[in-house]
């Protein structure tokens, strides 16, 4: 689908297209955008009802953190949000979030590091049995995960040490798994970048990332929002949530790719569109047709059909403001719909 510029005025991108309801449904006629569905990119369903999200214009969301079988077995449901995830943390022995009151039953695995030998290759290459690492990737994949979480929380206990992150980003690879890290703490998103970690799950706000190390993720790396969290956590002015937004302005000025992602079920949140995200993610400096491709992207899948959203679509009621400042309130108007139930003008 592809839209002529005169179409809309506001630049939404090259998905965004008027659109009339159908006659026959309960909003009978009412115009508005078409948009592609949207995707809210971190999620933890076992704290949370993600199908309230729907009801709020999200179709597709992807955890990140839960006992592999529960989420499993929600996204082998019928109907939506259509669901991708992580399965369990991975994290080292003692690491983050082992301590934490909210933590699940079985969404952790902690595990050693790997012994390296003289030349530096990690002995579990060389052994004949797997290890505990190569037991915790398989795991995940056994029970369908598209991503591998991995976190790096060295304000808050050990983490992995280079050697074993390798190993786990190696073994994740070969499955053909991405690997997402929560970097926290000095050191832990450059580490992050050093052995190809394919996202970060937050924008990182512990620590102002140098142009070379903003650089060489923006070369490799996605990085997911989730900035609201740290404006109800620390204030609109804190100086985590300036730290966060300093990144991603570089991030995205050097090229980076940019998701949407709220980290549903950590607090109190709005259900569905988050519209102080979206507007936190234009304090950074994204445009409209930004925010939109931060909200349709189909990471961690390389195709958009595979995520079997293709029967439905967003649908947002009246026209796009014209000030950029209210168009956040705009697309939290959002509704996910049939797509048969839209006539494109």
């Amino acid at each position: 689908m592809t839209s002529d510029p005169r179409d809309i005025d506001v630049d939404l991108g090259p998905l965004a297209r008027r659109a009339r309801r159908s006659l026959n449904g309960d909003h009978a006629g009412d115009l508005g955008v078409v948009l592609p569905p949207f995707v809210d990119h971190h999620v933890h369903v076992e704290m949370t009802l993600p199908e309230q999200a729907v009801a709020g214009g999200i179709a597709g969301v992807v955890d990140l953190g839960a006992n592999p079988a529960v989420v499993a077995a929600w996204a082998a449901r019928d109907g939506l949000p259509r669901v991708r995830y992580a399965g369990a943390f991975l994290t080292a022995i003692g690491g983050y979030p082992s301590d934490r009151p909210w933590l699940r039953e079985g969404s952790l695995r902690e595990l050693p590091a790997v012994e390296t030998g003289a030349d530096d290759v990690p002995r579990q290459e060389r052994a004949a049995l797997p290890g505990p690492l190569d037991t915790a990737v398989d795991e995940q994949q056994a029970f369908g995960a598209s991503v591998v979480k991995v976190v790096l929380n060295a304000d808050a206990g050990p983490v992995f040490d280079r050697s074993t992150l390798d190993a786990i980003v190696a073994a994740a690879h070969a499955h053909g798994l991405a690997v997402a890290v929560h970097a926290e703490g000095e050191g832990c998103a450059a580490l992050s970048v050093e052995v190809g970690a394919d996202a970060l799950v937050h924008t990182p706000w512990t620590e102002r990332l140098d142009d070379a190390l903003i650089a060489r993720a923006a070369a490799g790396q996605v990085w997911i929002s989730t900035l609201a969290i740290h404006a109800r956590d620390f204030g609109d002015d804190s100086p985590e949530l300036a730290c966060a937004i300093d990144n991603l302005v570089r991030f995205r000025a050097a090229g980076g790719r940019v998701l949407y992602g709220t980290d549903l079920g950590n607090g109190e949140q709005p259900i569905g569109v988050n519209a102080r995200e979206l507007a936190l993610l234009a304090r950074a400096g994204l445009a409209a047709s930004e925010l939109v491709a931060a909200l349709i992207d189909p990471w961690p899948l390389a195709a958009r059909d595979v995520w079997a959203l293709d029967g439905v679509a967003t649908f947002v009621p009246g026209d796009p403001p014209s000030s950029p400042d209210s168009l956040p309130d705009w697309l939290a108007n959002a509704r996910v719909v049939p797509a048969d139930d839209l006539e494109l003008l």
